[in-house]
């Protein structure tokens, strides 16, 4: 921790605490400086992240003082989304290509990044971890095993399906490059060029990327910013369109936050199978949820083998190792034979360490500590949002994950938004990337897994001055 957010750290449980009472002053910087023995630059960004986070206000030529009356979190977004119904190609990429050029450097402020802070994991234990599979490799495992990947690691995950009362066997997980390419083999399995599948509106980019690359069709049906996707919207989809498969984020979902409800989890696998539709379940940020067990997922559900459920250890574990996994149900071979003729296998020391480390213990309290964090930081940020963006903006408030989304006044383009914003060194995610109709024009998806510091709260209060400009 450096020593501004310490000193912040400090204040802010003095205000919680009530030592500082509303209304009260600050030390003077100057004071603060001797008291604390730090820079006065130290103290100045102590206070600034202070006041984004709605503690403390400044006023001008006196200091600053402790928030009188507590600044009221943004609203949350009530409206589910209204698109047209329509089965159309997608041309995403070139978008979504630009948008994330422009966040890729690393002094860029990274809110439009789409992950979390790497210095959230245990990345020494696992570097070690994998470093002692490589020097005790088995020569036989180079080749055991090479296209559904390491049994160990397989049986490891299987044994956390069974945690959650699920019977998945570890000969229908696959290991995969990520569980971006666990989701390409999937619709690569049950779809041909110019066949239709049913996304959320907004949905996950990579999605749309997917289903652009292979040829395919999205229609995009009405997602509720809190419950996911619409079941209603969803079998009127079906019947007019008839679509050759499902693709979904149904915990929480990127960009949304959104989660459906175990009972509509139910009701999703149920609908789909009565029509034969399989189910591209993207789970990634499962372990993420802040509180209570994880949620289960729509594969908990499902007794014909059509949900194909695919997850990682990037958002959770691992960021940069790109292990994830798919449980493929009745198309667990066809996926098999996919990879095979694709990138043929994973990493193996890669896959070997990541089961040891999962054999040793330790995953469960480093997941408590992330979400935790994650937590806090949410909070953090939504205090900021409301503090530095206009009267009107609505922000969501997910159980888990790392996204907020955000719905400023009609009248801003969030892509001329971001185009400015990325002059200034900030990225951020517009909301039509998210859509194939190019819908949200005036949304943002903002990253909240990097801890609040003085450069991201001041990314935050330009921000929200250039939002109430344009709107």
């Amino acid at each position: 921790m450096k020593r501004y957010e310490s000193l912040a750290g400090d204040i802010a449980h003095s205000i919680r605490d009530g030592l500082l009472k509303p209304g009260q002053r600050l030390p003077s910087v100057r004071q603060a400086a001797a008291t604390r023995q730090v820079s006065p630059s130290t103290v100045f960004q102590a206070y600034y992240l202070l006041e984004a986070r709605g503690l403390v206000q400044s006023r001008p030529r006196s200091g600053y003082y402790v928030t009188a009356h507590v600044q009221p979190l943004p609203p949350e977004p009530e409206t589910a989304s209204r698109p047209d119904g329509e089965s159309r190609d997608v041309d995403v990429s070139e978008l979504v290509f630009e948008v994330l050029q422009s966040a890729m450097a690393h002094d860029v402020v990274p809110l439009g990044s789409a992950f979390p802070s790497p210095l959230l994991f245990p990345l020494a234990r696992i570097g070690r971890a994998v470093a002692t599979a490589a020097v005790h490799l088995d020569p036989w495992s180079t080749v055991d095993d090479l296209t559904p990947g390491n049994a160990d690691l397989r049986r490891q995950i299987a044994l956390r399906y069974l945690i959650d009362g699920m019977d998945v066997g570890a000969d229908e997980i696959v290991i995969t490059n990520g569980a971006l390419e666990a989701l390409n083999l999937c619709v690569a399995a049950v779809t041909r060029p110019g066949d239709a599948v049913l996304v959320e509106s907004p949905c996950f980019y990579a999605t749309l990327q997917s289903l652009e690359r292979n040829g395919l069709r999205a229609i995009e049906v009405r997602t509720h910013p809190r419950d996911g996707i619409d079941l209603d919207a969803l079998e009127a989809a079906i019947a007019r369109h008839a679509p050759r498969a499902c693709w979904l984020m149904p915990t929480f979902h990127n960009p949304l936050g959104s989660s459906m409800p175990e009972e509509r989890k139910r009701a999703l696998v149920a609908l789909l199978t009565q029509h034969g539709i399989p189910l591209i379940e993207d789970d990634v940020y499962a372990e993420l949820h802040y509180a209570g067990q994880r949620a289960l997922p729509a594969k908990a559900f499902d007794r014909d083998g059509l949900v194909m459920h695919c997850s990682s250890f990037s958002k959770s574990l691992a960021p940069g190792y790109r292990i994830g996994w798919v449980a493929a149900g009745r198309e667990a071979r066809r996926i098999a034979r996919l990879k095979l003729t694709t990138t043929l296998s994973s990493n193996v020391p890669t896959q070997i360490g990541i089961a040891r480390y999962l054999e040793r213990g330790g995953f469960d309290r480093h997941l408590r500590r992330l979400r935790k964090t994650l937590a806090e930081q949410q909070e953090q940020y939504i205090a900021a949002i409301g503090q530095a963006f206009p009267p009107g903006t609505r922000v969501t408030r997910p159980a888990g994950g790392y996204f907020l989304w955000i719905e400023m006044d009609r009248g801003v383009d969030a892509l001329r938004l971001q185009r400015a914003a990325s002059k200034l060194g900030i990225s951020i995610a517009p909301g039509p990337m998210f859509s194939a109709s190019r819908g949200f024009g005036h949304c943002l998806r903002m990253n909240c897994g990097h801890p609040l510091d003085a450069r991201i709260a001041a990314a935050l209060v330009t921000l929200g001055r250039m939002a109430a400009q344009a709107g």
